[in-house]
């Protein structure tokens, strides 16, 4: 969710320019990006249930499982090392 100083005191819904321009102007980031990253922190959250994802989101069944195996592969992976005690 972004909000800002002209969405706060509202309810309705923004257009993208209001968003995709000040705030991210110059940055890597972009609304289909921090799409994608939502999806993918919801899949982390729920143990990588397609049906919870393709329901929350209105993905359809192919997207729902890539997000789901994503997240899965996401969570099977051993943690890396802290960098700051490596030597």
């Amino acid at each position: 969710m972004l909000i800002n100083k002209q969405t706060a005191l509202g309810t309705g819904p923004i257009g993208k320019s209001s968003v995709a321009g000040p705030a991210l102007h110059g940055q890597t980031a972009t609304l289909e990006r921090l799409r994608m990253d939502r999806q993918l922190e919801e899949a982390l959250a729920h143990g990588a249930d397609a049906l919870h994802l393709a329901e929350v989101f209105g993905l359809s069944e192919k997207t729902a499982i890539r997000y789901a195996n994503s997240a899965r592969a996401l969570l099977e992976r051993p943690l890396e090392s802290d960098p700051a005690t490596s030597p």
